[in-house]
């Protein structure tokens, strides 16, 4: 263990999500797949402002540094998401045109 490999702090990462790879292929017409991205990192005292952090995941990081067995680290998660538009067959094979709301990561922080 590097202590100069420390985890990275709380950013968005590349993910690219597949239909097909779901098995979604048969139903969902267009698109074949779509950027997701994802978050992931640590979110550790001091939680600069790029960080997107909630008071009371600031709030939670102090009581971590005095009590780290009781309290964990806030987690990171999206703090902002974007619709994709999906064309697909429903249940009587009519083709239908629906906004998925939250579908893609457009920013992450600390919660």
């Amino acid at each position: 263990y590097n202590t100069s490999e420390q985890k990275q702090a709380c950013k968005k990462h590349e993910l690219y999500v597949s239909f097909r790879d779901l098995g979604w292929q048969d139903w969902i017409i267009a698109p074949e797949g779509y950027a997701a991205f994802y978050c992931d990192g640590e979110c550790s005292f001091p939680l600069n402002a790029h960080m997107n952090a909630t008071n009371h995941a600031i709030v939670q990081t102090l009581v971590h540094l005095m009590f780290p067995d009781h309290v964990p680290k806030p987690c990171c998660a999206p703090t902002k998401l974007n619709a994709i538009s999906v064309l697909y067959f429903d249940d009587s094979s009519n083709v239908i045109l629906k906004k998925y709301r939250n579908m893609v990561v457009r920013s992450c922080g600390c919660h």
